[in-house]
């Protein structure tokens, strides 16, 4: 597995697809595609998803996370999650978080399974999404942060 720095622009655009894997909007995720620091991951010499981190107050967030369907439940994803830890970690950050949906249920099990722990919630953060989103047959309407010390 190899992880490659993505410039923003035209290079990002070109990932849209796999990221909207993570984060259905397409326009949300325009709306941030060009902050942080955007890996392609690349299995083979194939991408196989894409992550990306982005600089908060006191903290980095992984905005998005996004294996191709194909390859999903491997351990692409959390062998990614731990690359982007080590960079931070390696560059001073201290404290890593991430949110996600409280219907999505495979992603609240892979965060705990990968040392993090419940922080914070924002109720009503997917009323703003111009359609619903259900999985597992529960709709996203909160979103739940998770967080970890690097």
């Amino acid at each position: 597995m190899q992880l490659f720095e993505v410039p923003a622009g035209a290079a990002r655009e070109k990932l849209l697809d796999l990221l909207v894997l993570a984060d259905e909007d397409v326009n949300i995720v325009k709306g941030y595609i060009n902050e942080g620091k955007m890996f392609e991951i690349n299995i083979d010499n194939k991408r196989a998803g894409v992550i990306q981190i982005i600089e908060r107050e006191g903290y980095l967030e992984v905005k998005n996370i996004a294996i191709t369907p194909e390859l999903q439940g491997k351990g692409i994803g959390k062998k990614a999650l731990r690359f982007v830890e080590q960079i931070s970690y390696d560059e001073g950050a201290q404290l890593m978080k991430v949110g996600t949906a409280n219907s999505s249920i495979k992603n609240i099990a892979f965060y705990q399974k990968a040392g993090y722990r419940l922080d914070s919630i924002i109720h009503d953060f997917f009323t703003n999404y111009k359609e619903p989103i259900y999985e597992n047959g529960i709709q996203a309407i909160d979103m739940l942060y998770f967080s970890k010390e690097l």
